[in-house]
This record gives structure tokens, sequence and C-alpha cells, in this order.
């Protein structure tokens, strides 16, 4: 498998040490707290709830919605949906996605973003994060639909993984996924902080859904996520306050960063910046109880998410001062 951050159990083994602040992920850290659950959740098995599929096709203004045991699973399915084709991916970026379209007898290229225009007649499948992870960079939503057009006038594909996309509502396409060729993935864990839920949707035409459903099977999204998270996405008093609070976290880091002469890219959930030494880095936050996510291939460099309190920010700040001294 990959790596991906979070991995705090192997961070325990190397360093010996217990008391860790976890920045090596994207997720909100102040995630949505969890109501009380009927015992149905866990009685029944878990067949889809149409009342979910409404408050998510309402919080991200889609016409229709899957949805999937997280967005890894639809990554992991959706080349075996296509013969054999000529397929992009934007790069540096999460890479589930080049890892598993090139799993699958595709022809695979990944190209960065600022080419992504030169080459969508060129592919039959172009795959995308918007915004990207880890370094936050964007496609407008225009953008996005004219390459879908014309992906799709040759029976095509564009694939957005909007993942880190709630606090960018603006460069969202997923209104437009019935569309033939669009394909717009949405995770729950990001923004409402719910990883563990293993939850999110996958928007696309119709005939497309259907295929995705059958090839992943019945009872993808076990009750008490479905549970969870129709209550998440009806609450709009915890999403604006909670884009609010992101907003204002993402500017402490920001100038926090800066202070320390790093001028980072990202989004309101994570900063990214490119580093010429990010092993280094990297082991001097570890050493200091403090996990951040090393690149040290493509998108060479350090991704930090969000402190969940006072003093995890201390501790940042502190281990940003040695750096600077060191």
């Amino acid at each position: 498998m990959l790596e991906h951050g979070g991995n705090l159990r192997a961070a325990a083994l190397r360093y010996r040490r217990d008391d860790w602040i976890d920045l090596s992920t994207g997720i909100n850290p102040w995630g949505y707290p969890i109501p009380p659950l009927p015992a149905e959740a866990w009685h029944r098995l878990p067949e889809p709830d149409p009342a979910l599929s409404a408050a998510a096709c309402a919080f991200y203004r889609a016409p229709a919605l899957l949805p999937v045991a997280g967005t890894q699973a639809a990554i992991q399915a959706l080349p075996r949906l296509r013969p054999p084709s000529r397929v992009v991916v934007a790069a540096p970026s999460y890479a589930e996605h080049a890892h598993h379209w090139g799993r699958h007898g595709h022809s695979l290229r990944q190209v960065p973003y600022a080419q992504l225009d030169e080459v969508v007649d060129d592919c039959d499948v172009l795959v995308l994060v918007n915004p990207n992870n880890p370094t936050g960079a964007t496609v407008p939503a225009q953008q996005l639909r004219d390459w879908a057009a014309r992906l799709a006038r040759r029976g095509g594909w564009l694939v957005v993984d909007e993942a880190f996309g709630d606090t960018a509502p603006g460069l969202s396409v997923a209104a437009d996924s019935a569309q033939p060729g669009l394909i717009v993935l949405r995770s729950v864990g990001k923004f409402f902080g719910l990883a563990g839920l293993r939850l999110g949707f996958v928007g696309a035409h119709p005939a497309l859904l259907a295929e995705l459903a059958d090839l992943l099977g019945p009872w993808a999204v076990s009750g008490p996520a479905q549970t969870i998270a129709r209550a998440a996405l009806e609450d709009r008093a915890w999403q604006d306050a909670t884009q609010t609070r992101l907003l204002l976290a993402s500017e402490h880091m920001r100038m926090l960063l800066g202070a320390h002469g790093i001028e980072a890219t990202g989004t309101p959930l994570f900063h990214w910046w490119p580093h010429a030494r990010p092993e280094a880095f990297h082991e001097h936050l570890a050493r200091r109880g403090i996990w951040c996510r090393l690149f040290s291939e493509a998108a060479r460099g350090i991704r930090l998410g969000l402190p969940a309190n006072e003093e995890e920010w201390r501790r940042l700040a502190r281990a940003l001062d040695e750096w600077s001294e060191a």
C-alpha cells in the first residue's frame, strides 16, 4: 500500500513516544459531534437511506449521488469500469489515483496542473484533485466544464476529486455531474472531521452510477455511518460555524509559518510548501512529538494540518522557533 498521513502507530513505534500532535492529515481537528445512534443503525442490514442521499445532494448541490465507503472505494473501482484507455492524472497529487489507474491496463501519464489544457484532447480520461492535495492548486469550475465537454464528445471522462472542496464551494462542478463524462468525488471525512466513518459520495451520469453500485455490491456503507453523516449534512448551523473557525485557524497558520520565512499554499484544512530538506524538517518535528506529512518525491515538501488547541499551537511554534535557530 502507498504511504499516507495519520500513521501514528508507526510514528510511536519508531520514536518511542505517545504524546503526538497529529498534523499529518488535512482532517478537521474539530469534527462533527456524534449524535446518539438508534439501535436499528447497528442491528439492521444497511440498505441505502434515501434521506441520506437527499441530504448529500442538498449539501453538495448535486442532482444524484452514490454513497460509497470513502472516496477511496471509488478511486479503486473506477479504473475497472473502462476498457484500456489513455489516462492523464494531474501531478503532483493524491497518489492513489495514478496508482490504481496504472494497475488495470490503462496507458498512464502524469502531467503538471499548468499543462493539463494541452493534453485534454490527447487522452480518454483526465483525473485531477480540486483543490489539489497536497499543493492546494485549483482549476476554475468553468475550465473543468469545458474539459468535461471536450472529453465527453469522444466518450471520455473527467474525474474531479473534490475531497477538500467543502471549504471552496465555488470550485465545485458537482451540480453538473449528471452529464455524461463528468465524475465528481466528495468526502465526508475532511471538512466534517469524520474520516473514521469511511463515507464519500460519487456524482455521475445515472448509468455510470448504476454500474459503479453494481461493482461495489450491497451494503457498501454501514448503518451508523449513514445515520451520522445525515445529521452532519443537514446541520447548517454547525457547517457555517465550522467554515468560519477553519478560515480563522488557516490564517493563524499562514501567519505563524510566514513569521518563520515559510510561504505556504493549501486550503483552510492544510498548508503545504516545497522544502529543500523535507526529511530533516520532518525528523525535527517528529523528535518533538509533532507528526507532519513528508513528501520526499513528487511535491517534495511538507504538509501541515491544523492543531486542535492552544497547547498544540504553542508546541508547533516552539518547534518552528528551534528549527529557525538551528
